[in-house]
């Protein structure tokens, strides 16, 4: 019955679209090799590539190579880290999308396992800190480990990983950030439909449940970045209320404060644009799922 009411719920959405739509979130994930500017032992990206015997011709602008069906096992260089991580390219992008600057403070308010916050710790090359956080303590000690595989010493004493519920950074840390990444916990379609018991288990009250998390989460972020910052929400749904719908929600109510701002839809072919947003789809672009959204905070506002 759960299988019938998730296939009846977004064919609502998607109407003729969704049986290609479903049949692409069942096969396998392209995947992009991102090369760790830390590793920095004196190789080039290409010889790199020609270690691995790997094309890299198909180097990507996001700094990495798209992968079909090559494995690619990092290894370690002479800074003691490992060289390439390997992920989807629409989650490159949401990260790159953030700009992190060098010197600024940084959130990433469910961070494992890791991926985009390697890309975010890289923009922080000489100066600045991020704090890296994930409720889950299964899920911390893998962000741990990745960030203790990719980033020198050095810089991982300017890296702080913690554990709590990242609705509380708004109270406890307002307009204390200058850039916020906020990748939402989600309806994941994709790992739905890939394990039984998640597919058995879900009902529409799901993604319901999910949207007010999602925007606590995301009213969180605002309170939390400073004025003239940036904030991106992501997540990997294909659920529009938990998308744009979150992101509408804030607008309205904050919108005095905060607005939309530009997205460079350059760095990664296949977006598709939404009211507030661009959404990657795998039966169009063969990425993601994954949307994102990047938002300005104008001026100040705190809690009365």
């Amino acid at each position: 019955m759960s299988l019938e009411a998730f296939q009846e719920f977004y064919k609502n959405i998607y109407e003729e679209r969704w049986e290609t739509l479903n049949k692409s979130l069942l096969t396998p994930e392209k995947q992009m090799a991102r090369w760790n500017s830390w590793a920095g032992n004196g190789e080039t990206f290409v010889e790199q590539c020609q270690k691995y015997n790997l094309d890299s011709r198909r180097k990507h602008l996001l700094g990495g190579l798209l992968l079909s069906s090559e494995k690619v096992v990092p290894q370690k260089t002479e800074r003691d880290v490992l060289d390439f991580y390997v992920m989807d390219p629409a989650s490159v992008y949401a990260a790159r999308s953030l700009q992190i600057k060098d010197g600024q403070r940084v959130l990433d308010m469910c961070a494992a396992p890791g991926g985009k916050s390697l890309i975010l710790i890289e923009g922080l090359k000489t100066s600045g800190e991020i704090i890296c956080n994930d409720l889950s303590a299964d899920r911390r000690e893998r962000l741990k480990k990745v960030i203790q595989q990719y980033i020198p010493r050095d810089i991982r004493d300017r890296v702080w990983v913690k554990g709590q519920d990242a609705v509380q950074f708004g109270l406890r840390e307002p307009e204390s950030f200058d850039a916020i990444l906020l990748d939402a916990p989600c309806s994941g379609e994709r790992h739905v439909l890939e394990d039984p018991r998640a597919l058995a288990e879900w009902t529409p009250r799901r993604p319901r449940g999910l949207q007010q998390r999602q925007y606590s989460l995301l009213s969180a972020a605002f309170l939390a970045l400073k004025p003239q910052g940036y904030l991106l929400y992501s997540t990997c749904s294909i659920n529009p209320d938990e998308n744009d719908g979150v992101v509408d929600r804030l607008l309205e109510k904050r919108g005095i404060h905060i607005e939309l701002a530009d997205l460079d839809e350059s760095l990664l072919e296949g977006a598709e644009k939404t009211k507030l947003g661009l959404l990657f789809l795998p039966d169009r672009c063969g990425f993601g799922p994954l949307y994102v959204s990047r938002l300005f905070k104008r001026n100040s506002f705190k809690l009365k």
